[in-house]
C-alpha cells in the first residue's frame, strides 16, 4: 500500500506543500517523485504460454497530491480510452505534477488482442469484481486490478464506448445522490452527466465498497477512434486534475458550458425487423411523440414510425441499419434543463473541436 490519501479531501487541502512526496510503491516497484515507470502486473499466460500482464504507466509527481487512476479497455473492444491515455501521457509532465496518476491504456489485454468485449473464458470483466486469486481468468484479472490499482487510489476515471454497432455521445455516468461526485462530473465537461445505479460486480460497484470515487466515461463506438470522443476524454481528465490541483488550469481554457444532466433514461426499440432509417442521432433533442426514425421491410414497404417516448436528448444510437424486432435504436436521457440542451451540446462540441490546447503537444 502507498502513503497516498485514500479518500479525496476537500479541494482546499490540495494546496501542495513545498516538501517533496515520498516514493510511490506499486506492485513491488518503487517510483521516485517526478518520474514515470511502466509496471507489468502479472496476471496469467496466453494459450501459447506468453505472459499476459496488466500494464500500468505510473506517473508520480514531484509534489504531494491525490492518487487517481485512468483505465481503458475494460471491455477489450472499447478502445477509445486507449487513445485518450496515449494523448494524456504525451501532455503530462511528472516534474510539475502534484500527486500520482496510474494510467492503464488496456485493462483487458485478452479481449483487446482478439477485438472482443470479453475474456477468453467468455466472461465480462466489468461483472467479475471483486474476483479472487483462484477464480476464473476474469475473476483473477479483476482481483489484481482491485488489489494492485484501485485500492491505492482516491478516484478512478474508467473510459468505455458503446457496444459494437452503436455510438455514444460523450457522457459521464456517476452514482446517484453524490453531490461531490456530481461536481467532478460537471467539471469533466462531457456533453452529458447521467446519474445511474451501480451494477453488482462492476468496477464502479467494487470501487464504492473500497471507498474510491468513480467517474465512468462513455463515448464513441467499439473498435473505432473518433476525434470528438478522444478530445472529450483528454479535456475531461485534464479538467478534473486541474480541479484537484494536480496540474495548473490552462490559461486559455474554454468557457464552461453546463452539460445536460439526467437521472432517467430509456432505450427505444425497433417495432419490427427490417431496415431502419434514423432521422435523429446522438446530441439531438427530441420531444415526446417526435418521429426518430422508421423501420421498413427489405423492399422499403410497410414502414413503421419510431417515436420518442419522452422529452430529452439522444445520448446513444445504433449505427447498423439492419435490425431485428426489439433491437435498441436510440437511447434518450430525460434532461433537467430541456429548453436549450441541444444548443449547449453543440457548444461543447464546437469548443472541443476548436480547442488549441488539444491540438498542441505542449507539456502541462
Amino acid at each position: 500500500m502507498t502513503d497516498q490519501p485514500h479518500n479525496l479531501p476537500a479541494q482546499t487541502q490540495f494546496e501542495a506543500p513545498s516538501s517533496a512526496p515520498h516514493p510511490f510503491m506499486l506492485a513491488g516497484t518503487t517510483i521516485a517523485p517526478g518520474t514515470c515507470e511502466t509496471v507489468a502486473i502479472a496476471v496469467s499466460n496466453t494459450a501459447t504460454g506468453i505472459p499476459a500482464n496488466l500494464y500500468v504507466r505510473a506517473m508520480h509527481g514531484s509534489r504531494p497530491g491525490p492518487a487517481i487512476f485512468v483505465s481503458a479497455a475494460v471491455h477489450g473492444d472499447e478502445i477509445i480510452g486507449t487513445a485518450v491515455v496515449q494523448r494524456l501521457l504525451a501532455k503530462l509532465d511528472p516534474t510539475t505534477l502534484a500527486g500520482t496518476v496510474l494510467f492503464m491504456p488496456v485493462v483487458n489485454i485478452f479481449g483487446f488482442m482478439s477485438h472482443s468485449r470479453y475474456l477468453p473464458d467468455r466472461r465480462d470483466l466489468n461483472r467479475s469484481f471483486p474476483g479472487s486469486t483462484k477464480g476464473s481468468l476474469a475473476g483473477q484479472l479483476a482481483h489484481k486490478f482491485l488489489r494492485e490499482v484501485i485500492c491505492h487510489c482516491a478516484l478512478g476515471i474508467d473510459i468505455h464506448s458503446a457496444a459494437v454497432h452503436r455510438y455514444n455521445l460523450p457522457q459521464i455516468r456517476i452514482e446517484p445522490n453524490k453531490p461531490d461526485l456530481r461536481e467532478l462530473a460537471m467539471v469533466f465537461g462531457a456533453h452529458a452527466v447521467i446519474e445511474s445505479p451501480l451494477r453488482p460486480g462492476s468496477l464502479r460497484d467494487i470501487a464504492r465498497e473500497a471507498g474510491v470515487d468513480m467517474l465512468l466515461m462513455e463515448a464513441g463506438e467499439a473498435l473505432r477512434f473518433d476525434e470528438l470522443s478522444i478530445r472529450s476524454g483528454v479535456n475531461g481528465v485534464l479538467n478534473v486534475m486541474a480541479h484537484l490541483k494536480m496540474i495548473k488550469p490552462h490559461p486559455e481554457a474554454s468557457q464552461v458550458v453546463i452539460p445536460a444532466r439526467s437521472t432517467r433514461s430509456m432505450w427505444v426499440r425497433a417495432p419490427r425487423g427490417g431496415v431502419c432509417s434514423l432521422q435523429k442521432k446522438s446530441g439531438d433533442a427530441v420531444n415526446k411523440g417526435d418521429v426518430i426514425g422508421r423501420v421498413a421491410d427489405i423492399f422499403g414497404y410497410d414502414p413503421l414510425d419510431v417515436r420518442a417516448p419522452i422529452d430529452g436528448i439522444i445520448i446513444g444510437h445504433a449505427v447498423l441499419p439492419v435490425v431485428n424486432q426489439g433491437d435498441a435504436l436510440v437511447h434518450i436521457a430525460e434532461v433537467m434543463r430541456f429548453g436549450d440542451v441541444e444548443e449547449r451540446v453543440d457548444q461543447i462540441t464546437e469548443q472541443l473541436l476548436s480547442d488549441r490546447l488539444l491540438d498542441e503537444d505542449e507539456l502541462i
